[in-house]
């Protein structure tokens, strides 16, 4: 096949999955995106679908439906996405990978971007996935060590519109076929060690055509307050448990807003919104959201951004 189009509707076991009822469990799957098979080669495809119950109405975990709409109504101004994975590598003990059994390492500060095998864990995990994604032809942009030991970003962008929800889907199925390959367990939990551990999230970073153009910052700072009388809302949609994942992270420590506020600022990584500073130097960019969880529906995120800053909804 050589685009969606090119592939059968098929169905699966909805009731296995706690998706339908054993009595009518077949759940449609609708080809959406097709990427190139970096684990079979040659001619095999992985094929992106999204889900519809036995009636043709969305299931509902498919978000990917009112995220399309929005992202249709609103294309004229070409919204750009560019999502920050964050996550953490696990042995199947649920201890971060590379820390000591039974104990813990050395304080956060020398991981972050580190280099070593005393610093970085998993290195070549996360550079398996890197070739895996450029082969599939999803738009992976980088990589980086973070600021817990275990724990590792890849940032997807820049995509426009639907495409940022398919390719980040795709790269995290991959990421999850990787890390099997090498039996350890990649987690997208907001806050898999408690106590003084970074957490994990995934930052959108976010522009208009008029953002990116001269004169962009009051596009900018016109989408921030709009946002920011809608905090709440964007919230209960930046994690799949309507903000309760957050809560474990978003508290004010470790590079996070706290949950309840709404802050913005050029560089400032403990705010809602950052304004990264060479957009506020050169006066047009993009914004970094830094609220949603690395466990949100990349789909839910994408369509409450634009829902608030184009069509004002």
């Amino acid at each position: 096949p050589q685009s969606p189009s090119d592939c059968p509707e098929w169905n699966f076991d909805g009731s296995s999955t706690g998706q339908a009822e054993g009595s009518n469990s077949d759940v449609y799957l609708q080809p959406c995106a097709l990427f190139r098979d970096p684990f079979r080669g040659g001619k095999n495809k992985l094929l992106l679908c999204d889900t519809y119950k036995y009636n043709r109405a969305p299931a509902d975990t498919n978000h990917r439906i009112t995220c399309l709409k929005v992202m249709e109504t609103a294309k004229d101004t070409k919204p750009w996405f560019g999502l920050e994975q964050e996550y953490t590598l696990l042995d199947h003990d649920k201890h971060p990978w590379g820390w000591p059994k039974g104990g813990f390492p050395g304080p956060q500060g020398p991981y972050y971007c580190g280099v070593g095998s005393n610093k970085v864990y998993g290195r070549d995990i996360v550079e398996a996935h890197y070739r895996c994604c450029l082969y599939a032809g999803i738009k992976i942009a980088g990589t980086n060590a973070e600021v817990m030991p275990g724990q590792w970003e890849f940032q997807v962008g820049p995509c426009e519109g639907i495409e940022m929800g398919d390719h980040l889907w795709m790269a995290r199925f991959i990421l999850h076929r990787v890390s099997e390959d090498f039996g350890v367990v990649a987690t997208l939990d907001p806050k898999p060690m408690p106590g003084d551990w970074n957490g994990a999230g995934c930052h959108a970073n976010y522009s208009t055509l008029a953002m990116r153009q001269p004169g962009g910052i009051k596009h900018i700072e016109a989408a921030i307050e709009l946002l920011s009388k809608r905090h709440m809302e964007h919230i209960r949609e930046y994690d799949p448990n309507g903000g309760k994942d957050n809560e474990r992270r978003l508290t004010g420590l470790h590079e996070t807003s706290n949950i309840n506020d709404f802050s913005s600022g050029v560089a400032n990584r403990g705010a809602s919104i950052r304004i990264p500073r060479h957009v506020g130097e050169e006066g047009m960019g993009y914004l970094e959201d830094r609220r949603p969880s690395s466990n949100c529906d990349p789909y839910a995120v994408t369509e409450r951004i634009v829902k608030t800053t184009v069509l004002k909804l």
